[in-house]
């Protein structure tokens, strides 16, 4: 018996070595062939607290983003690395495109002191950008995305590209205008037979004001498309709630307190409220779940097609978004509301049903996807693959990050997290502002302010903070952990090739 067996192994050897298990060879084969397709798909000015995702209290219906990610995987520590500018869209596009960071990306020359010095900025960038990236590889590369903020080299490079701002009231004028693209994309494809790996860069202009939202969905958030600037808004019931750390102003100049963002919204201007604020949410309601109806249309397109089950689907915003958090309306600020931006991912391999921390940058897109298309990463990139996140394995991949807003008065707004805490550093000479906050995330993850606490403001939002809940940075008993994260602030500033230095740390510039 045991000489048979034997014989049976030596042949069994000698026909997998001569091809017998061209079965399983081909499907390796099949495999290698049947690359993975990615539709990245990215909302403009969208707070991850808009989602019950990230806030229970939201009234936001999302349901093709709720079967996402429970399909999927959600970040709750996914961030922008900051800006250099008011319109804060622009570095976060440009990172995301090419993998760089906040110092290191193409900006207009006086952005900053650094701005032009090209030993930051490769001369050939565009060349190692996400479209030709993918182009080289072999994908099918097509956008559909606003006009503007964004980094027109690498834009320009997508083999299919229809790019148009679309924030009107209809489905000609708003987010159903880049569905139609992409649909109209993937009808040509079949109808050609193409079965190229595709990378769709599905943009909408929304929910950036101006947030004219479709009547019908406007209604179901009690919310019009208000206009005149001597008027409030109507209050309705059906409005979202205000903000858990809903303020009436915000309690100090944070350096750029005169940004369009926070006194030239239509609909909003220079006021916060309650009937604004509620109205501007209820328009940003609107908007939002337009977008998860025009990403619904598409998803069904692609499970008709049989592409579904092989492509990866990202679902994330540019950067957050205040509209009455912390009495602040724009962008242009470090807060978790803002600095924060939601991040859904699904796709093959990934276990679905799962929530991490991940501690990623947008610019660690292009990395990932890469990783996850089996294609080189570009020399130039400096972020980092999340994919073993993805696939469970570890559930971060960096333990501190950095964030700035320098748009305004130089050198603006400085941030470091590291586990449950976070610094916050403002300063303004010129505006006399020198501010340092402190906040334990896991205390406090609101970050509320001692004006929160303010009877009038706990009247209009139904939510009275701990006395424990503030900003810490100037109680004793802290001290030693202000030191430790001024000192790690300062050690990410240098390491990120910041070209400012605040009020208090050394002048090493």
């Amino acid at each position: 018996m045991a000489r048979v067996l034997g014989a049976i192994g030596v042949i069994l050897a000698v026909l997998f070595a001569s091809g017998f298990s061209s079965g399983l060879g081909c499907k390796a084969g099949l495999a290698e062939e049947r690359r993975p397709n990615f539709l990245f798909v990215l909302a403009d000015d969208q707070s991850p607290y808009d989602l019950q995702l990230y806030n229970p209290r939201s009234t936001l219906r999302t349901p093709t983003i709720d079967r996402l990610a429970a399909e999927g995987v959600v970040f709750d520590g996914a961030y922008h690395m900051g800006s250099w500018s008011g319109a804060v869209c622009l570095p976060s596009r440009t990172m995301i495109m090419t993998g760089r960071t906040v110092w290191h990306i193409p900006s207009p020359p006086n952005a900053y002191p650094h701005a032009s010095d090209p030993r930051l900025v490769p001369a050939n960038l565009p060349e190692f950008t996400l479209p030709a990236v993918f182009n080289r590889a072999g994908y099918a590369t097509m956008r559909t995305c606003k006009i503007g903020n964004s980094y027109e080299a690498a834009n320009k490079l997508f083999a299919v590209r229809h790019d148009a701002t679309k924030r009107g009231p209809s489905d000609a004028s708003g987010s159903a205008w880049h569905a139609e693209q992409v649909l109209a994309y993937l009808a040509d494809r079949q109808a050609r037979g193409d079965k190229t790996p595709f990378l769709i860069y599905f943009g909408f202009s929304h929910p950036h004001d101006t947030r004219d939202g479709k009547p019908e969905l406007l209604a179901h958030y009690g919310a019009v498309n208000h206009t005149d600037r001597s008027t409030l808004p109507p209050a309705h019931p059906n409005q979202p709630l205000l903000p858990l750390n809903y303020l009436p102003a915000h309690p100090f100049n944070n350096t750029h307190l005169d940004v369009r963002d926070e006194v030239a919204v239509s609909g909003v201007w220079e006021r916060r409220d309650e009937q604004t604020i509620r109205n501007e949410l209820g328009r940003e309601f609107a908007c939002v779940e337009n977008i998860d109806i025009q990403l619904g249309r598409v998803l069904r397109r692609l499970q008709e097609m049989g592409e579904l089950e092989n492509t990866y689907i990202f679902y994330m915003a540019d950067h957050g978004i205040a509209i009455g958090r912390h009495g602040l309306q724009g962008k242009q600020n470090l807060y978790q509301h803002t600095w924060r931006v939601p991040l859904i991912v699904k796709g093959p391999g990934i276990p679905g049903g799962r929530r991490v921390e991940g501690n990623v940058y947008l610019l660690d897109m292009l990395a990932t996807l890469c990783d996850l298309a089996g294609i080189e990463v570009p020399p130039t990139n400096e972020g980092r693959s999340f994919r073993l996140v993805l696939e469970g394995k570890v559930d971060k991949i960096r333990e501190v990050l950095y964030g700035v807003y320098s748009g305004g008065a130089k050198p603006g707004i400085r941030c470091v997290k590291k586990g449950d805490w976070k610094l916050i550093k403002y300063d303004a000479p010129e505006l006399g502002v020198h501010v340092t906050q402190l906040f334990n995330l896991a205390d406090n993850p609101h970050e509320f302010l001692r004006e929160h606490q303010d009877p009038q403001v706990t009247a209009l939002t139904g939510v009275t903070p701990e006395p424990h809940q503030v900003d810490l940075a100037d109680d004793p008993r802290y001290a030693a952990k202000r030191a430790e994260m001024e000192a790690l602030l300062l050690d990410e500033m240098r390491r990120h090739d910041d070209p400012y230095r605040l009020w208090d740390q050394p002048n090493e510039n």
